[in-house]
């Protein structure tokens, strides 16, 4: 006996079939006919527009602004643009009150040392994790 299927894991599952290249485009059709009888609207798979639905991506657009906030080589005015992105996303981007410069920099380097022993970090953020771990003397 199977259990009945969860309407929005099905959507989720077309919406992926719309966007993987190495699916055919009557698929892709089928996949959009589907999600339409579901109530769902998806761009037609002619459209040279992306979705940008995506979780994973979404946060990686996000993460990148966290990083221009604590690079050097950032300007001022960038530093100003990519808080107001992370503050219109629902991101508190100021330390917490209580922490100090000290214990943040703790955290942080805790967070990139953790990097390195994660299997699901990738080898080019582990690289990164080294190189800045090293630019700290922490590692």
């Amino acid at each position: 006996m199977t259990s009945p299927k969860d309407p929005s894991r099905v959507a989720a599952g077309l919406k992926a079939t719309i966007h993987n290249p190495n699916v055919s485009s009557e698929a892709k059709e089928r996949a959009e006919q589907k999600l339409g009888e579901m109530g769902e609207t998806q761009p037609t798979t002619g459209s040279t527009r992306r979705m940008s639905t995506s979780s994973d991506h979404d946060n990686r657009v996000l993460g990148g602004y966290k990083a221009t906030l604590t690079s050097e080589r950032t300007s001022e005015q960038a530093k100003a643009h990519a808080r107001e992105v992370l503050e219109a996303a629902g991101y508190h981007v100021e330390r917490e009150a209580g922490v100090s410069e000290t214990e943040h920099q703790s955290r942080v380097i805790a967070g990139y040392k953790a990097a390195l022993h994660n299997p699901r970090v990738s080898a080019e953020a582990k690289e990164h994790a080294k190189q800045y771990l090293k630019e700290h003397k922490a590692l």
